[in-house]
C-alpha cells in the first residue's frame, strides 16, 4: 500500500508547529498567541493581524503526493509559500531534507531552492519573447547551466510532459493546459526532489484538468518526486493525492488518506466537506470487512473456502460486482493466502454509506 510505504520513506519536508501572522504587530501578536491563548478573531481586533497560518505540523515523505486543501483564505497557499521561504514564518520551525530553511543564508537558500524544490504556480509566467524550450531552461540559465547543457535537459524534461513537437513556438501559440506543461518542464528540468504545485489547474476545463491531473501523479511516481498539491477541490485532491490535510482558518483540521477522511472525519466541517464524494473507488475491503471470527459466529456452517475471493484492496464497486455475482452472501477477503475478513451486504453498505470504519468494521 502506498501509505504503508510512505510512512517508512524519508521526511523531506517536516513542519513543526508553524505559525504566520501577518501585520505591523505580528511579533507582538505571536506573543500574546503564545502567553494567553489569543485566537484569529482576537488577534485580528486586539493587534490588527491576520493570522494567516496556525500551529500547522505536518510531514512530507519521499515519493509522496501530500494534498493540501482548503477554500479560499484556509491558509494553503500561505503555507506551501512558508515551505520554500517565499515568506518567513511567525513561529515554528520547517525542516527540509533536515536543514532548518530559516536559518539557511540568502546563497544556502538559492542553492536549496535551485536543486531541490522546483515550483509551480497557477500563473506560470512564461516569458512570452522566448520559446518553449527556452523558457524550460529558464531555471538552468539562471543557475549559471552552460547553454548546450541547459537546452539538452529542457528539451528531455518538455518530452516528459508531451511537448517534444513545440520546442520553437512561443507562450501563445500554446492552450492553457499546455502552458502548465511547460511550467511543470521548467520545473522538472533541474531535477528537484520535491515540486510544489500552488493551484497549477484550477483555471482550466475541467477535462484538461483531469488530463493533466493523471499526468502529473504519473509522471511524479515514475520519476520518484514528492510533492505538495495545493487545492481548493476535494475531488482533485483525491485524484492526485496520497494524503491529504484539510484546512480551515489557518489550521490543519484532519491529515490522512482519502479512505481515513472519508470514514473518519475528525469534526462536522470535515464530515460536511466529504459528505457528497463517492466512496465507489475510495473504500477498500479492508475498512467494510468483518472479522473472520464475528463471521463465523454469525454463520458457522458456512465454510470460508466456499466463499468468492478478493483481496484487502478491492474497492467498493468491485465488491458490489463479486456480491451480485456470488452464489453467498458474503466475500472472503483474502491476504496472502490467508482469509482476513469477511465482505457481507451489510458491511458492504456501511462503505457505501461511508460509516465503515477502519480496519476491522463492525457491522
Amino acid at each position: 500500500m502506498i501509505a504503508e510505504a510512505a510512512n517508512t520513506a524519508e521526511v523531506l519536508i517536516d513542519c513543526q508547529s508553524v505559525w504566520k501572522v501577518f501585520g505591523d504587530k505580528s511579533a507582538a501578536a505571536m506573543r500574546s498567541i503564545s502567553e494567553r491563548g489569543l485566537g484569529k478573531r482576537e488577534i485580528l481586533q486586539e493587534f490588527g493581524c491576520v493570522v494567516g497560518v496556525s500551529n500547522a505540523t505536518l510531514e512530507v515523505r519521499r515519493g509522496e503526493i501530500f494534498c493540501i486543501m482548503g477554500l479560499s483564505g484556509s491558509g494553503k497557499s500561505t503555507l506551501i509559500r512558508l515551505i520554500n521561504k517565499l515568506i518567513t514564518p511567525s513561529g515554528g520551525k520547517i525542516l527540509v531534507k533536515g536543514k532548518d530553511i530559516a536559518a539557511l543564508s540568502q546563497t544556502h537558500l538559492r542553492q536549496m531552492r535551485a536543486k531541490n524544490i522546483g515550483m509551480v504556480f497557477q500563473n506560470v509566467a512564461l516569458l512570452p519573447h522566448r520559446t518553449v524550450l527556452e523558457n524550460a531552461a529558464f531555471g538552468l540559465e539562471v543557475q549559471g547551466v552552460p547553454k548546450a547543457e541547459r537546452l539538452e535537459t529542457a528539451r528531455q524534461a518538455l518530452e516528459k510532459v508531451g511537448l517534444a513537437d513545440w520546442l520553437e513556438r512561443y507562450p501563445n501559440e500554446l492552450s492553457g493546459g499546455m502552458q502548465q506543461r511547460v511550467g511543470l518542464a521548467r520545473a522538472l528540468a533541474s531535477d528537484p526532489e520535491i515540486i510544489l504545485m500552488d493551484e497549477p489547474f484550477s483555471a482550466l476545463d475541467p477535462l484538461i484538468r483531469r488530463q493533466l491531473q493523471d499526468e502529473f501523479r504519473g509522471l511524479t511516481k515514475e520519476l520518484g518526486k514528492s510533492a505538495v498539491f495545493i487545492t481548493h477541490d476535494l475531488d482533485e485532491a483525491i485524484r492526485i493525492g496520497d494524503r491529504i490535510a484539510i484546512m480551515k482558518d489557518g489550521a490543519i483540521i484532519q491529515t490522512g488518506t482519502a479512505e481515513e477522511i472519508i470514514l473518519n472525519p475528525a469534526d462536522d466541517y470535515v464530515a460536511e466537506f466529504v459528505a457528497g464524494i463517492s466512496r465507489l473507488h475510495l473504500i477498500k475491503a479492508r475498512s467494510v470487512m468483518r472479522s473472520t471470527a464475528e463471521f463465523q459466529n454469525a454463520a458457522p456452517d458456512l465454510d470460508l473456502r466456499s466463499l468468492a475471493h478478493t483481496s484487502p484492496n478491492a474497492d467498493i464497486d468491485e465488491l458490489i460486482t463479486l456480491t451480485m455475482q456470488s452464489e453467498h452472501d458474503a466475500i472472503a477477503v483474502v491476504d496472502n493466502g490467508q482469509v482476513i475478513g469477511v465482505v457481507t451486504p451489510r458491511s458492504l453498505l456501511m462503505g457505501v454509506k461511508g460509516t465503515g470504519g477502519s480496519g476491522l468494521a463492525a457491522a
